[in-house]
């Protein structure tokens, strides 16, 4: 769903900056103008497809997160537990000393996916943890 949003961002402001030069307002309209519009919908797009780069994988060895800002691995002895609060929006990893982070590619919103998700991110945890 995120891509056509992009590519009506980059169409609206494309539209928007051919037409700018026609515009009756009074207003001088330069080249660098159109430039920037179809720049601003070129950042507005790439803000709505950052949004689809959180991403989790997992295996037997441990868990890897990439949210927004980064990417950490962690191997199954760090995490205490995977949880999902209520009223969350996404599932987060439980660590020692009351520290969490959250894994932003499970969300609440995914519904049945986020909860086929969770638990098998649970069970890859129980299998390496215990053995």
């Amino acid at each position: 769903m995120t891509v056509p949003i992009a590519v009506v961002f980059i169409g609206v402001f494309v539209v928007v900056a051919v037409l700018l030069r026609g515009s009756g307002t009074g207003v001088y309209f330069q080249v660098s103008d159109q430039v920037a519009m179809v720049g601003i919908g070129v950042l507005l797009a790439a803000g709505v497809l950052w949004l689809t780069w959180p991403k989790v994988t997992a295996d037997e060895a441990g868990i890897t997160v990439r949210n927004l800002l980064g990417r950490t691995n962690y191997p199954w002895t760090a995490v205490v537990a995977i949880s999902f609060p209520d009223g969350a929006a996404w599932a987060r990893l439980e660590l020692p000393d009351d520290e969490y982070v959250p894994v932003m590619a499970v969300q609440s919103i995914d519904g049945a996916r986020a909860v086929e998700a969770i638990r098998e991110l649970r069970r890859l945890h129980r299998v390496a943890t215990n053995g």
